[in-house]
């Protein structure tokens, strides 16, 4: 291979030598501010009743793209040299990375090209080439997106912007704790409890950095899909596990192989454990978010609410946020769930 072909690949990959911290965070919250949506964080009065709890959700639905994504991704892309910038950028991602990517890119003047499994739902795939990205798919459980992804990036000279394993999209993800640390203070709250849904880890590993700084006593949960919870495990045995192959969730945003390599790192630090929800939960959940808040969420971005909703910690008479990290579900299955009764 021609070596100059390899440059923008192992330029993408120089994150692994610097990891993430507080102060990462606060230079993406500068970088991104005016950038980004500052989403809301939402309270029902109604729920905190039924719950006993009072109970805060960060609607990441309401950020550009539907998702917390858009933040990793304009923070990493932002900062890459013109050389890089003028040869364009390569992501994989099930569809929130990509459309970020996708809408980063467009916004910054730069091609993008995209690798998204062939059942991503029609909206983010509609969506990623609404932003004027090249879309290539490919099958999830049978191929290999890395290896895949590695020869797109290295025939084109792309850059790869990961989805998660990167010290600017980590940096750029945690922008989302400083809002809530933010928030609660503003209003005099402090939170007891924080679930994050978790695929990779870049949400949660940002999201515990700033409030391990900001509020400190806050006690931080992933939340992942079952037979999808590597992370849960992962913190439980205190080394990386994979997940079975096999599986099926409806959860498609957040249902990653193995969690990433500087993500865990960090979370291995800063979490509390991890909860794990069913399908049936996450489903009585978008319809929870819908009822109390007037949210659309999607899967994915519902397990963390699942998780405070089923009852898997203790909170009663403590104050939990948890954060929807995506609002890009299909309209038809949106509209199935809503339809179903508990």
């Amino acid at each position: 291979m021609n070596p100059n072909l390899q440059i923008n690949w192992i330029n993408s990959l120089l994150e692994f030598d610097k990891i993430p911290s507080y102060q990462s965070v606060r230079d993406a919250a500068e970088n991104l501010s005016g950038i980004v949506v500052r989403t809301p964080l939402l309270e029902s009065y109604a729920l905190n009743e039924k719950l006993g709890a009072r109970f805060f959700l960060k609607c990441e639905t309401l950020q550009h793209t539907g998702s917390f994504k858009f933040r990793g991704a304009y923070n990493t892309i932002s900062r890459l040299a013109e050389e890089q910038k003028a040869s364009g950028v390569f992501a994989y991602s099930s569809g929130n990375h990509a459309q970020g990517v996708a809408l980063s890119a467009k916004m910054l003047g730069i091609k993008a090209t995209i690798l998204m499994p062939e059942d991503t739902p029609s909206v983010k795939l509609d969506n990623t080439r609404g932003y004027g990205a090249k879309v290539v798919t490919y099958d999830r459980y049978h191929q290999s997106r890395e290896d895949i992804g590695r020869k797109i990036a290295e025939e084109n000279n792309l850059t790869l912007i990961k989805p998660y394993d990167n010290y600017f999209v980590i940096s750029g993800q945690g922008t989302t704790g400083i809002e809530i640390a933010e928030q609660l203070k503003a209003r005099d709250v402090h939170a007891d409890i924080c679930v994050c849904p978790a695929g990779g880890g870049g949400l949660i590993a940002g999201t515990s950095l700033a409030l391990r700084d900001l509020s400190p006593d806050t006690k931080i949960y992933a939340a992942e899909p079952k037979n999808f919870d590597d992370l849960k495990r992962s913190l439980e045995l205190g080394e990386r596990v994979s997940n079975e192959p096999g599986h099926r969730s409806i959860c498609d945003a957040i249902v990653t192989p193995i969690p990433g390599e500087i993500t865990f790192g960090i979370n291995k630090t800063t979490l509390a454990g991890g909860l794990a929800v069913s399908d049936a939960e996450t489903r009585s959940a978008l319809r929870a978010a819908f009822h109390y808040f007037k949210c659309v969420v999607e899967p994915g971005g519902a397990v963390a609410i699942a998780a405070v909703l089923s009852g898997k910690l203790d909170i009663k008479g403590k104050t939990v946020v948890a954060i929807a990290s995506g609002g890009n579900v299909d309209p038809m299955l949106f509209s199935e769930i809503l339809a179903e009764r508990a």
